[in-house]
């Protein structure tokens, strides 16, 4: 074998350890780059931190009182939607009475509740019940309201109850009378509240202050 035969062997196997090198050399940074198992790849990158931040939640509360079917004759057959009574309030003074009709339930629940914040009325309260005695009329219905000593409760139930609840009365004594139709004793209850007069007129009127006139 020649001199050049032999630098030429030398130069081959040069060549290859220094290829098994560079891929050895390979396998490992990519072994120290494989995320280990339960690691998220893309080590590095820019991770979105994600806030959650809570919703402020609304004063306002909503109650169902009734959902039940209505049937329409029209030409052709029938027509079947579903009709909601939702009374709305803060229980802050404000209420309101809400009343609607669509196709599907929760179309006519949500039309309802438009519907009530729209014919909110303002609630004179003194202390935690009502000024003074009142009855109020709808229809066929109507509805007895009394003041109430404190620890007594709201003695109502149904419709009248849900009204009282909402407006924010603590103590109240009251009696439906008539219509036993809750759309009749809610519009019936709205209509005593909306006849209350606050101790203030009444003071003025007369001419005295709350602490006269209380006396």
């Amino acid at each position: 074998m020649t001199e050049e035969n032999k630098d030429e062997l030398t130069v081959e196997a040069a060549a290859a350890e220094e290829v098994q090198t560079v891929e050895a050399a390979e396998v490992e940074n990519t072994a120290e780059e494989k995320p280990a198992k339960g690691q998220r790849r893309g080590k590095g990158r820019k991770q979105r931190i994600e806030h959650s931040e809570e919703k402020p939640q609304s004063e306002w509360t909503e109650r169902v009182v009734q959902i039940s079917r209505v049937t329409k004759v029209v030409k052709g057959g029938k027509k079947l939607s579903f009709r909601a009574i939702v009374i709305v309030g803060n229980q802050k003074g404000q209420v309101g009475v809400g009343c609607a009709k669509a196709s599907e339930v929760i179309i006519a629940i949500q039309k309802a509740i438009a519907d009530g914040r729209k014919n909110l009325i303002t609630v004179p309260i003194f202390k935690t019940t009502i000024p003074h005695p009142i009855t109020g009329k709808s229809g066929a219905g109507a509805v007895m309201l009394r003041p109430a000593s404190e620890g007594t409760g709201i003695i109502a139930g149904g419709a009248v109850r849900s009204v009282l609840e909402l407006a924010g009365i603590g103590n109240i004594l009251s009696k439906s009378l008539g219509s036993k139709s809750p759309l009749n004793a809610a519009n019936a209850t709205m209509d005593a509240l909306k006849k209350l007069t606050p101790f203030n007129d009444v003071a003025k009127r007369r001419g005295l202050s709350m602490a006269e006139f209380l006396n």
